[in-house]
């Protein structure tokens, strides 16, 4: 049925919620057999770049010259870089340093959520290397002591990574104790259930396969609803001065 012109998707000048209904299908540089759906980057205001990347068999991403960070939402794919080989199953991420080479091809079709940022330098620290995991092997920690909303860390909280990847994980009727306002931005896919976001101003419904971007300051504040978890994979910057 023709939508006449409706969708939940809302561009704001200090968020964005972009619904599959909206999704509109590229192919980056030195992509084979895959496309991406760009969800937000430098043009839209954002200091990072995150879309979902949908692989055929044997579909490869493209090489990048910046940081990259992978999540498998569906599927399997093999990750190469010069000294290592591994499977990505669903659940499964890897941190690529930026400037290493490597590929990223599927087994059969794979969708990925992917994350790319330059890397800022931080005086005194290392770089950080190349990691790979599963969001199982990460501990759930009960965010400001509250059991039904758990928060998983993918990368290590070290000075020298230069943002953070979470995923979060409602009960039924879990929310956000408060709303949160502060200098890091967001980028926001929904992975399971659904809820309410408050962003901004407004009120937004959202499930699973949305997206939303929050900019620097956007009020924001999330409560799960339904009869199963909410959950989403969630980026912030971190661990660098706001000043330069």
């Amino acid at each position: 049925m023709h939508n006449l012109g409706h969708t939940r998707s809302s561009i704001q000048r200090n968020h964005i919620l972009q619904t599959p209904d909206t999704f509109i299908r590229t192919v980056l540089p030195g992509m084979k057999d895959a496309a991406a759906v760009v969800h937000v980057g430098p043009a839209a205001g954002a200091a990072f770049t995150q879309y979902t990347a949908e692989l055929a068999p044997n579909g490869t991403l493209g090489p990048t010259s910046a940081q990259r960070f992978v999540y498998v939402t569906e599927g399997v794919a093999n990750l190469k870089t010069a000294v290592n080989t591994a499977q990505l199953t669903v659940g499964g991420f890897a941190f690529l340093p930026a400037g290493m080479e490597h590929s990223i091809t599927a087994e059969a079709k794979a969708v990925l959520a992917v994350i790319e940022k330059p890397y800022e330098p931080l005086a005194g620290t290392p770089e950080p290397g190349f990691l790979i995991g599963h969001e199982d092997q990460a501990v759930a920690v009960a965010l400001n002591g509250d059991e039904d909303l758990q928060v998983r860390g993918l990368l290590p909280d070290h000075p020298s990574f230069d943002f953070a990847v979470n995923t979060m994980t409602y009960q039924p009727g879990a929310a956000l104790s408060m709303v949160e306002i502060h200098v890091m931005e967001h980028g926001l896919l929904m992975l399971e259930g659904g809820g309410i976001y408050r962003l901004g101003d407004g009120w937004y419904p959202v499930t699973a396969g949305d997206f939303i971007w929050m900019a620097p300051y956007c009020p924001q504040w999330f409560g799960a609803l339904g009869k199963r978890p909410a959950k989403y994979l969630i980026y912030k910057d971190w661990n660098r001065s706001p000043i330069g």
